[in-house]
């Protein structure tokens, strides 16, 4: 029997969960940044030719959301050694939330609210 078996197995769960929100993040990040070319595309062939800052700031957070996402992984490996350390350590240590984790979430919220209004600012334009 492993000793503090539990415990283990939540901390692997803990950071399977965070690789898994990386590769979202990194993978919304792709797809913005190339769906932002597609629109590119398509709106010089309708001869909308004014579209270069909107595209600039789509490529952006594209690629910034994929530096997010890179360095989600790098901070849960650090989370998921740090806490292994402590489960096996024979005195009981705090293990848990980060400072990290709540930086990454609020540069997460405050993307969030950047591509809302980035979105809103698309379609008045459409209108």
């Amino acid at each position: 029997m492993i000793p503090n078996f539990s415990d283990h197995s939540a901390n692997e769960r803990t950071y399977l969960a965070w690789v898994r929100t990386a590769i979202s993040v990194m993978a919304f990040g792709f797809l913005l940044e190339r769906f932002d070319i597609f629109l590119l595309f398509t709106t010089r062939a309708s001869e909308h030719v004014a579209e270069g800052l909107r595209t600039r700031a789509s490529q952006w957070l594209g690629l910034g959301l994929l530096l997010v996402g890179a360095l989600m992984i790098v901070g849960a490996t650090l989370r998921f050694y740090r806490n292994r350390r402590a489960i096996e350590s024979a005195t009981p240590a705090m293990y848990g939330d980060s400072w990290v984790a709540r930086a990454m979430a609020v540069l997460l919220v405050l993307m969030a609210i950047f591509l809302t209004g980035y979105v809103a600012r698309q379609i008045a334009a459409l209108s």
